[in-house]
């Protein structure tokens, strides 16, 4: 009876209610005993929880649109087992230069046409350094940025100088995933360390840009591995802006290669259980969207999801194209969420550097 009894009244232990209706608080106080709870709820009391919460958003059915190019691509360091652009890896991913800044500017120009309002930029380095090719990068950020689009930069670890350089150009956020939890961690990268990659987004954070911060799903990890990756995103200090929830493409030539997918249910318990934690935080349906259905993608925009990344290729892997993704739009009644959207006294992309 007394376990029947905490289930029925879980509900109201995950956020506060008033006249029936859920209310979205923001906690960084949750305990994994809570998350494990939240996690493990039957699939569709999770969703509808996860769905209740987002629907007290205003704007639930807006999803924003990201446009993610690799503008140096292959030859990275780093020993990422999930990743194709490893240099120790033969994937077949042949290693370019950083790429010219007329290029960048085209494809942005290309992505804010198709209802694009963020531009992520990602280098396949281990760290930024400063050299000439950062002073390119920066460069490329201003350019992008008087573009009106928000600009977003996934360059490796980065020092709170050159964070406060980055924000200066222009560049509104900074992607540095944690990937999974940090017990797991030193299974799939060892090149760097998980408080590595903590340091990099305590520098990001303190030079005021948007922090863009998620992990991936189907490396090998135990459910308790995902909640512990889900715990330390949600007891930080500041919740990140956005959280990318990436399901593993498993590329020939990487460790993880004969990584089987994950169900869309797993897909699932992430999304909702990451809307749940994390109200007011934008969650991203992000890498191996392209092997989903759109109803599998309508269930996860249901229980939270609020972005994805658009566009034919997501770095060095496929994604659907920017046309598919229109008529899913309109099928489903979602809209593009406008760049900017939310950001106190901050009424246009100059305003920013």
């Amino acid at each position: 009876m007394q376990a029947l009894f905490k289930q029925s009244i879980l509900p109201v232990t995950l956020y506060l209610h008033y006249k029936n209706e859920p209310i979205m608080t923001v906690r960084n106080n949750w305990t994994l005993e809570e998350i494990n709870e939240i996690y493990n709820r039957p699939l569709l009391d999770l969703v509808f929880d996860a769905a209740s919460i987002h629907r007290q958003n205003k704007a639930y059915a807006e999803v924003q649109i990201s446009s993610l190019i690799s503008i140096k691509t292959g030859g990275c360091k780093e020993d990422c087992s999930y990743c194709p652009q490893a240099a120790r890896y033969q994937t077949g991913v042949e290693v370019e230069p950083l790429m010219a800044l007329e290029k960048v500017k085209e494809r942005a120009q290309v992505a804010k046409a198709n209802g694009a309002s963020r531009l992520c930029m990602g280098a396949a380095w281990r760290e930024v350094r400063d050299n000439r090719d950062f002073e390119r990068v920066l460069e490329m950020v201003s350019e992008v940025n008087d573009m009106g689009l928000e600009v977003c930069c996934t360059l490796g670890m980065l020092t709170y100088e050159q964070a406060e350089r980055l924000k200066a150009a222009g560049c509104f956020a900074y992607n540095h995933n944690i990937d999974t939890s940090n017990e797991n961690y030193g299974n799939i990268i060892t090149t760097r360390t998980f408080e590595d990659r903590l340091n990099t987004l305590s520098n990001v954070r303190r030079a005021k840009m948007s922090v863009c911060c998620g992990g991936i799903v189907g490396l090998g990890e135990t459910d308790e591995d995902r909640m512990k990756m889900l715990h330390t995103l949600s007891t930080m200090e500041q919740h990140p802006d956005s959280v990318p929830i990436n399901a593993l493409v498993a590329v020939k030539g990487t460790p993880l290669e004969d990584n089987q997918r994950i169900g869309i249910d797993e897909m699932l318990r992430m999304i909702a259980t990451a809307r749940i934690l994390m109200p007011k935080s934008v969650v991203r349906l992000s890498a191996g969207r392209n092997e989903m259905t759109i109803a599998e993608q309508a269930l996860c925009f249901m229980a939270g999801a609020n972005s994805i990344f658009a566009g034919e290729k997501l770095l060095t892997t496929p994604n659907p194209d920017f046309d598919t993704d229109m008529q899913m739009f309109k099928m489903l009644g979602l809209t593009p969420r406008k760049a900017f959207k939310d950001v106190p006294q901050q009424a246009t992309a100059a305003s920013i550097a």
